[in-house]
């Protein structure tokens, strides 16, 4: 199974969480999409240790079967039916959690994260 990382679990894995390392280490690969690396970096950015943060998770995406996901075209259309969807049920969520919802429905992921607004999409499956 492939493994797309939520913003909370990339923390919780770097906290040594042990849900979510054993989950991580029986994955086949993890997928970091590119809003989570966005996210992650903003972060830093406004934290005490932005290079030592920054040299983890570089360490970390040198890992074999570790890579970052990017949006493409197709994504779109992903996210315009997740957009739908939420409007339609009038359950709306972040906008880079729809993102992050379009890419691991476009690439049939499994999302471990730990907020209950992904519940909105029952269609993703969750680790």
């Amino acid at each position: 199974m492939t493994v797309a990382l939520d913003t909370n679990r990339y923390v919780d894995l770097c906290k040594g969480v042990v849900e979510t390392v054993g989950l991580l280490e029986e994955a086949e690969s993890i997928v970091l999409p590119f809003v989570v690396l966005g996210e992650l970096r903003a972060g830093f950015a406004h934290g005490r240790q932005p290079a030592e943060n920054e040299r983890i998770l570089r360490r970390f995406l040198l890992k074999v079967g570790v890579r970052v996901l990017f949006a493409d075209d197709q994504t779109t259309h992903h996210y315009a039916s997740v957009f739908r969807q939420l409007r339609r049920q009038g359950t709306p969520i972040p906008t880079n959690d729809m993102w992050l919802a379009a890419l691991v429905l476009q690439h049939n992921l499994a999302l471990h994260a730990r907020d209950r607004h992904f519940d909105h999409l029952p269609q993703l499956v969750r680790v």
